[in-house]
């Protein structure tokens, strides 16, 4: 009798080692992205638009680029019809000067911003609406606007992890 003991001991205590184990394997894995989350909800918050419905793209250009963006769904009006407004409004404060909802959204100052701000009448934004979205061209024949815009493109690719070319393209 004293033996079965000795056996069942470990038996049990390597079926509970194991139970335990693909329990753990099944758990989603904790990522410690919490920055990334913080400049989600700000972007949300911000944009007037959820994030995980859409998709932004930052593209440069040797004229300049664009900020894209659309809604994953073709059903998906109410997003589509929020990223127009944002995006309308954006145009518009860009060409002011004012790019407060970059700053809000990442808690700081993005690259290229002064000169984008001191050169603002340099710089042409032009709002155009695409499928199931909108867009902002920004274009400008000035070289340190140009250089200026394709830095803020630049962090906004690493900063949103769009995948985006950090390469400049030319204009079709």
């Amino acid at each position: 009798m004293k033996t079965y003991r000795q056996r069942s001991i470990p038996a049990s205590l390597i079926l509970a080692i194991a139970t335990f184990a693909i329990a753990y394997a099944q758990q989603p894995k904790q990522t410690n992205n919490m920055p990334d989350e913080q400049m989600t909800q700000r972007g949300d918050h911000v944009m007037g638009f959820d994030h995980l419905k859409t998709t932004h793209h930052f593209r440069l250009l040797d004229s300049g680029g664009s900020i894209e963006v659309t809604a994953n769904s073709a059903a998906d009006v109410e997003s589509s019809q929020q990223i127009r407004m944002h995006l309308q409004h954006i145009a518009k404060m860009f060409a002011e000067g004012n790019f407060k909802a970059p700053m809000l959204i990442h808690d700081q100052t993005p690259p290229g911003v002064p000169v984008m701000q001191d050169l603002k009448a340099e710089i042409n934004y032009q709002y155009e609406e695409i499928d199931r979205g909108a867009a902002v061209r920004i274009s400008t024949k000035n070289p340190a606007a140009l250089k200026a815009i394709h830095e803020f493109l630049r962090f906004q690719i690493k900063e949103h992890k769009t995948g985006d070319s950090l390469d400049i393209k030319q204009r079709s």
